[in-house]
């Protein structure tokens, strides 16, 4: 992790230096410049954050790793992700909690391409901080079957594969703006089941995080950011459950200019993160 550091941080001297550009600007939802600093008072105050991320941003994978070092500092953390399955929770218990090795947990669970670059350092902050890791996804067989045959097709599982879910039947409605952004934007490709996937995700994940927070302690999520985006899906389910906690979303976004936030921007969510459009990919 200190050499993606590292080299972010040489990434970001030499774009300064001879641009003038700022690689990234973090933003509250109307549009104002919010310093780092700023921020993380505010999160330190919470029960759970939403951390919406673009998967293959580097500015995002970069400031998970420094918000979750930072609030580590103040608050007992519970960490937990969108890029774990909730039936790979044992092998990650057991990577975390030292009893298997790397190269094990890559063979039993199913880790996104992109695990060594963008995860393995906050896997492993947890580590070696001893924090609990929770795995929120819904196995992607099962959300492969709500988007082939609807929520019904849940109904046939046993109940030891209902563990995995969010329990049913989950609230759902069609009618939430980023549902319906669904289904504009995949055209003919779209579907009223594809977006009861996306729900089924989001409920499954909001299900997990409300199942492991604890009392006093912090849950730190980090998810892509259309699970989180406009107070909705992850949110959403999570504010049906419990209404009193405290909770703050975070966005990232891609711009060719940084220094001003675009309209359509504005309200994704508490804190935005502006990335350079011309910022490296990790994948």
């Amino acid at each position: 992790m200190k050499k993606i550091i590292l080299l972010l941080s040489l990434l970001i001297i030499a774009n300064s230096t001879f641009s003038q550009k700022k690689p990234y600007v973090i933003y509250n939802s109307k549009g104002k410049k919010v310093s780092y600093q700023k921020m993380k008072k505010t999160l330190q105050k919470q029960d759970i954050i939403l951390f919406g991320e673009l998967h293959n941003n580097p500015i995002s994978h970069w400031l998970q790793y420094e918000v979750t070092s930072d609030l580590h500092k103040t608050r007992k953390l519970i960490l937990g992700a969108e890029m774990f399955e909730a039936d790979n929770q044992e092998f990650l218990n057991d990577y975390v909690t030292k009893n298997i090795s790397y190269p094990e947990l890559d063979s039993l669970a199913r880790l996104w391409s992109n695990y060594k670059t963008d995860y393995a350092p906050l896997v492993d902050f947890a580590k070696a901080h001893q924090l609990q890791f929770i795995a929120t996804n819904i196995p992607r067989r099962y959300a492969n079957l709500v988007y082939k045959k609807g929520f019904n097709s849940l109904d046939s599982l046993s109940t030891k594969d209902k563990e995995w879910i969010a329990p049913l039947p989950i609230s759902f409605d069609s009618e939430l703006p980023t549902y319906k952004k669904i289904l504009e934007e995949m055209g003919d490709h779209g579907s009223p089941e594809l977006v009861k996937a996306q729900a089924m995700k989001d409920a499954t994940m909001a299900h997990f995080i409300l199942n492991n927070y604890k009392k006093g302690s912090l849950f730190l999520h980090y998810n892509g950011a259309y699970h989180s985006d406009y107070y909705e899906g992850i949110l959403w389910y999570l504010k049906k459950e419990k209404e009193d906690f405290k909770y703050v979303t975070i966005s990232t976004v891609s711009q060719d200019e940084v220094d001003k936030l675009l309209k359509t921007n504005y309200g994704k969510a508490d804190f935005i993160i502006c990335v350079d459009s011309d910022m490296t990919t990790t994948y």
